[in-house]
């Protein structure tokens, strides 16, 4: 009987009687080819768009290595062909050719390895119509670290941060977090933090006014404004500004000496002067004008 190779990676079965004095060396191949199928790391080196993946029988070659360790410079998606279609395939793949690869066996499904990307993917030998499998495409992973770090979360979490649709009616209370882009990085912060900074930029506070002017609110706050009539009579002139509908200017008058303080609109703007005996006022803005409600001396 004749030498005849193994289906899937050619390994050659000597003949009974065959090679006499020489089969050592056909073995001693065989056994290297066997090695490389167990545990060879090849470097593939890719150029152009396309790819020959190929094992020939009874020598060694690129196909039979267990792992694929793509690189050179392709000029494009690389199409890398497993040749022969008629022969089983294992393989782990490392990308780092710059480029996509996409492995095919025959008319059958394809796998693209992206560049960076590591894979483990399967020929399935089936001949013209043969199919290449990702194997690690939908890999359930118990303990999955990222750059040393473990990921704890469950699925169903993973989804809420992709924008699931389902909304629940947990109260928020002291100690719960809310995750926000800081910078960059994604960092959870409780809401206490949140009130404080929202509190602190709903309204402003500047400094006090000490005589007649105008205030023209330059950002879409609401405004706490002292006025000190320490020195004398007041007008202050409110301003619509950069106010939005429902944002408000509170006029807290801090003088005791009993100068009147008096607050008015701008002369193109709807609205009446109040008058000068008022003491404390909040104008809510409605969108074409304020409304004032007021408080009085005693």
């Amino acid at each position: 009987m004749s030498s005849s190779y193994t289906a899937n990676n050619g390994i050659e079965k000597i003949g009974s009687g065959e090679q006499a004095g020489t089969w050592g060396n056909t073995t001693n191949l065989n056994f290297d080819i066997i090695d490389r199928i167990l545990n060879g790391v090849g470097a593939i080196t890719l150029s152009g768009t396309t790819h020959t993946l190929t094992t020939t029988d009874g020598a060694l070659s690129d196909g039979m290595f267990s792992v694929l360790v793509l690189g050179g410079s392709p000029s494009g998606t690389n199409t890398i062909t497993i040749d022969p279609n008629d022969q089983d395939k294992v393989y782990i793949v490392q990308n780092g050719s710059g480029q996509d690869a996409i492995f095919s066996q025959g008319s059958g499904a394809n796998v693209t390895v992206p560049n960076g990307s590591k894979k483990i993917i399967y020929a399935d030998g089936a001949g013209s119509g043969a199919a290449v499998v990702d194997v690690t495409d939908s890999l359930d992973i118990s303990s999955l670290r990222v750059g040393g770090t473990a990921i704890t979360a469950t699925g169903a979490e993973l989804n809420l941060m992709d924008g699931g649709t389902t909304r629940g009616t947990d109260a928020v209370a002291d100690g719960d977090g809310i995750v926000t882009n800081d910078g960059g990085s994604m960092k959870q912060t409780n809401v206490q933090t949140f009130s404080t900074y929202f509190n602190a930029n709903a309204f402003s506070a500047p400094s006090a006014i000490t005589s007649t002017s105008t205030l023209t609110p330059g950002s879409a706050k609401s405004i706490y404004q002292r006025v000190d009539c320490s020195s004398g009579a007041i007008t202050l002139t409110l301003a619509v500004g950069s106010l939005s509908v429902g944002q408000y200017i509170v006029v807290d008058k801090i003088d005791t000496s009993g100068n009147t303080l008096t607050l008015a609109y701008p002369s193109n703007s709807q609205g009446l002067s109040l008058g000068s005996s008022v003491e404390f006022a909040s104008a809510f803005y409605n969108g074409t004008h304020f409304s004032f409600i007021e408080t009085v001396k005693s």
